[in-house]
Protein backbone atom coordinates (compact mmCIF):
# COMPACT_ATOMS: atom_id res chain seq x y z
CA UNK A 1 0.00 0.00 0.00
CA UNK A 2 1.32 3.43 -0.93
CA UNK A 3 1.71 5.62 2.15
CA UNK A 4 2.30 9.36 2.51
CA UNK A 5 5.47 9.56 4.61
CA UNK A 6 6.77 12.86 5.96
CA UNK A 7 10.54 12.55 6.33
CA UNK A 8 12.56 15.43 7.77
CA UNK A 9 15.52 16.31 9.99
CA UNK A 10 15.08 18.61 12.97
CA UNK A 11 17.11 20.13 15.78
CA UNK A 12 16.48 19.29 19.41
CA UNK A 13 14.59 22.58 19.76
CA UNK A 14 12.29 21.71 16.84
CA UNK A 15 13.69 23.67 13.89
CA UNK A 16 14.15 22.26 10.38
CA UNK A 17 16.41 25.13 9.28
CA UNK A 18 18.68 27.49 11.13
CA UNK A 19 17.99 31.25 11.32
CA UNK A 20 17.73 33.33 8.13
CA UNK A 21 17.11 30.64 5.50
CA UNK A 22 16.90 31.75 1.87
CA UNK A 23 17.44 30.60 -1.74
CA UNK A 24 21.24 30.86 -1.40
CA UNK A 25 21.23 29.58 2.19
CA UNK A 26 18.51 26.96 2.20
CA UNK A 27 19.26 25.46 5.61
CA UNK A 28 19.86 28.79 7.31
CA UNK A 29 22.70 29.63 9.66
CA UNK A 30 24.07 26.43 11.20
CA UNK A 31 21.41 24.30 9.53
CA UNK A 32 23.91 22.06 7.77
CA UNK A 33 24.30 20.22 11.10
CA UNK A 34 20.76 18.88 10.68
CA UNK A 35 21.81 16.67 7.77
CA UNK A 36 25.19 15.45 8.98
CA UNK A 37 23.65 11.99 9.37
CA UNK A 38 22.76 11.81 5.64
CA UNK A 39 26.45 12.03 4.71
CA UNK A 40 27.72 9.92 7.59
CA UNK A 41 29.65 6.69 7.13
CA UNK A 42 27.87 5.16 10.12
CA UNK A 43 26.40 1.90 8.76
CA UNK A 44 23.07 2.45 10.53
CA UNK A 45 22.74 5.95 9.04
CA UNK A 46 23.53 4.59 5.58
CA UNK A 47 21.00 1.76 6.01
CA UNK A 48 18.23 4.18 7.02
CA UNK A 49 18.96 6.48 4.08
CA UNK A 50 19.30 3.62 1.60
CA UNK A 51 16.05 1.93 2.61
CA UNK A 52 14.06 5.19 2.66
CA UNK A 53 15.40 6.14 -0.75
CA UNK A 54 14.61 2.72 -2.17
CA UNK A 55 10.96 3.05 -1.04
CA UNK A 56 10.50 6.46 -2.66
CA UNK A 57 7.97 6.14 -5.46
CA UNK A 58 7.41 9.90 -5.63
CA UNK A 59 8.69 12.89 -3.66
CA UNK A 60 6.55 15.89 -2.73
CA UNK A 61 8.00 19.28 -1.83
CA UNK A 62 6.93 22.89 -1.49
CA UNK A 63 7.93 25.71 -3.82
CA UNK A 64 10.40 27.33 -1.42
CA UNK A 65 12.31 24.07 -1.07
CA UNK A 66 12.19 23.55 -4.84
CA UNK A 67 13.77 26.98 -5.35
CA UNK A 68 16.59 25.96 -3.01
CA UNK A 69 17.32 22.53 -4.51
CA UNK A 70 16.99 23.80 -8.11
CA UNK A 71 18.95 26.98 -7.40
CA UNK A 72 22.60 27.54 -8.36
CA UNK A 73 23.80 26.27 -4.98
CA UNK A 74 21.30 23.41 -4.85
CA UNK A 75 21.45 19.73 -5.70
CA UNK A 76 24.28 18.22 -7.73
CA UNK A 77 25.55 14.71 -8.38
CA UNK A 78 26.62 14.23 -4.75
CA UNK A 79 23.95 16.15 -2.82
CA UNK A 80 20.80 15.26 -4.72
CA UNK A 81 17.88 13.25 -3.38
CA UNK A 82 19.18 10.42 -1.23
CA UNK A 83 22.59 12.07 -0.80
CA UNK A 84 24.28 9.85 -3.35
CA UNK A 85 22.04 6.80 -3.02
CA UNK A 86 20.63 5.59 -6.33
CA UNK A 87 17.09 6.91 -6.71
CA UNK A 88 15.22 8.62 -9.53
CA UNK A 89 11.67 9.06 -8.26
CA UNK A 90 9.17 11.49 -9.70
CA UNK A 91 9.10 14.88 -7.99
CA UNK A 92 5.87 16.81 -7.37
CA UNK A 93 6.00 20.48 -6.36
CA UNK A 94 3.10 22.41 -4.86
CA UNK A 95 3.23 26.00 -6.10
CA UNK A 96 1.00 28.90 -7.08
CA UNK A 97 2.96 29.53 -10.29
CA UNK A 98 5.21 27.01 -12.08
CA UNK A 99 8.81 28.13 -12.68
CA UNK A 100 9.75 29.46 -16.10
CA UNK A 101 12.66 27.05 -16.31
CA UNK A 102 14.19 24.17 -14.36
CA UNK A 103 17.95 23.74 -13.85
CA UNK A 104 17.65 20.06 -12.88
CA UNK A 105 15.91 19.20 -16.13
CA UNK A 106 17.05 15.57 -16.04
CA UNK A 107 14.67 14.91 -13.11
CA UNK A 108 10.96 14.19 -13.52
CA UNK A 109 9.10 17.30 -12.25
CA UNK A 110 5.36 17.88 -11.94
CA UNK A 111 4.04 21.25 -10.71
CA UNK A 112 0.61 21.34 -9.06
CA UNK A 113 -1.10 24.72 -8.68
CA UNK A 114 -4.45 23.63 -7.22
CA UNK A 115 -3.54 23.03 -3.59
CA UNK A 116 -1.88 20.61 -1.22
CA UNK A 117 -4.51 17.87 -1.39
CA UNK A 118 -4.26 17.76 -5.20
CA UNK A 119 -0.45 17.67 -4.97
CA UNK A 120 -0.61 14.72 -2.58
CA UNK A 121 -3.05 12.95 -4.93
CA UNK A 122 -0.77 13.57 -7.92
CA UNK A 123 2.24 12.24 -6.01
CA UNK A 124 0.26 9.16 -4.95
CA UNK A 125 -0.69 8.50 -8.58
CA UNK A 126 2.98 8.70 -9.61
CA UNK A 127 4.06 6.41 -6.78
CA UNK A 128 1.35 3.86 -7.55
CA UNK A 129 2.37 3.88 -11.21
CA UNK A 130 5.94 3.19 -10.12
CA UNK A 131 4.66 0.33 -7.92
CA UNK A 132 2.90 -1.22 -10.89
CA UNK A 133 5.99 -0.85 -13.07
CA UNK A 134 8.47 -2.32 -10.58
CA UNK A 135 6.33 -4.64 -8.45
CA UNK A 136 7.72 -2.99 -5.31
CA UNK A 137 5.91 -1.35 -2.40
CA UNK A 138 6.69 2.35 -2.80
CA UNK A 139 5.69 5.44 -0.82
CA UNK A 140 5.17 9.13 -1.39
CA UNK A 141 7.88 10.93 0.57
CA UNK A 142 6.94 14.39 1.76
CA UNK A 143 10.41 15.89 2.18
CA UNK A 144 9.46 19.45 3.10
CA UNK A 145 9.89 22.16 3.74
CA UNK A 146 8.68 22.48 7.27
CA UNK A 147 5.59 24.53 6.43
CA UNK A 148 4.49 22.01 3.80
CA UNK A 149 4.86 19.07 6.18
CA UNK A 150 3.10 20.98 8.96
CA UNK A 151 0.20 21.82 6.65
CA UNK A 152 -0.07 18.21 5.48
CA UNK A 153 -0.13 16.94 9.06
CA UNK A 154 -2.76 19.51 10.04
CA UNK A 155 -4.88 18.50 7.03
CA UNK A 156 -4.74 14.79 7.92
CA UNK A 157 -2.89 13.88 4.73
CA UNK A 158 0.10 12.10 6.31
CA UNK A 159 0.28 8.39 7.19
CA UNK A 160 3.71 8.28 8.81
CA UNK A 161 6.40 10.62 10.14
CA UNK A 162 10.11 9.81 10.07
CA UNK A 163 11.95 12.34 12.22
CA UNK A 164 15.74 12.56 12.31
CA UNK A 165 16.77 14.44 15.45
CA UNK A 166 20.20 16.04 15.15
CA UNK A 167 22.16 16.71 18.36
CA UNK A 168 22.13 20.49 17.86
CA UNK A 169 20.18 23.42 19.30
CA UNK A 170 19.72 26.11 16.64
CA UNK A 171 17.87 28.70 18.71
CA UNK A 172 15.73 29.81 15.76
CA UNK A 173 14.81 29.11 12.17
CA UNK A 174 11.85 27.35 10.57
CA UNK A 175 9.82 25.37 13.13
CA UNK A 176 8.43 21.98 12.19
CA UNK A 177 5.46 22.30 14.52
CA UNK A 178 3.58 25.51 15.21
CA UNK A 179 1.12 26.47 17.92
CA UNK A 180 -2.36 25.04 17.52
CA UNK A 181 -1.31 21.95 15.58
CA UNK A 182 -2.36 18.65 17.14
CA UNK A 183 -1.54 15.14 15.93
CA UNK A 184 -1.73 11.72 17.56
CA UNK A 185 1.36 9.64 16.84
CA UNK A 186 2.18 5.99 17.51
CA UNK A 187 5.88 5.25 17.75
CA UNK A 188 6.91 2.23 15.67
CA UNK A 189 10.70 2.43 15.73
CA UNK A 190 13.76 4.29 16.88
CA UNK A 191 17.51 4.04 16.34
CA UNK A 192 20.29 6.15 17.84
CA UNK A 193 23.44 6.47 15.74
CA UNK A 194 26.62 8.49 16.14
CA UNK A 195 25.03 11.47 14.38
CA UNK A 196 21.26 11.44 15.03
CA UNK A 197 18.29 9.82 16.71
CA UNK A 198 16.00 8.40 14.04
CA UNK A 199 12.36 8.12 15.12
CA UNK A 200 9.48 6.57 13.17
CA UNK A 201 5.83 7.25 13.92
CA UNK A 202 2.49 6.33 12.43
CA UNK A 203 0.04 9.22 12.30
CA UNK A 204 -3.43 8.43 13.59
CA UNK A 205 -5.77 10.22 11.22
CA UNK A 206 -9.27 11.26 12.31
CA UNK A 207 -11.54 8.22 12.09
CA UNK A 208 -8.59 5.82 11.96
CA UNK A 209 -8.21 3.48 14.92
CA UNK A 210 -4.83 3.10 16.59
CA UNK A 211 -4.98 -0.62 15.82
CA UNK A 212 -4.99 0.17 12.07
CA UNK A 213 -1.55 1.78 12.00
CA UNK A 214 1.53 0.01 10.69
CA UNK A 215 3.60 -2.28 12.85
CA UNK A 216 6.73 -1.86 10.72
CA UNK A 217 9.95 -0.89 12.48
CA UNK A 218 12.50 1.69 11.41
CA UNK A 219 15.27 -0.83 12.07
Amino acid sequence: MTRIVADISASLDGFVTGPDPGPRNGLGTGGEALHTWAFSEDPDDRKILREATARSGAVLLGRRLFDVVDGPDGWDDTTGYGAGEAARPAFVVITSVPPRSVRLADLDWTFVTTGLADAVAAARDRAEAACSATGDDLDVVLMGGGATIGSALAAGLVDALNLHLAPVVLGGGTPLFTGGMRSTLVQRGGITTSTATHLAYDVVRPGRARSEVSTDSLA
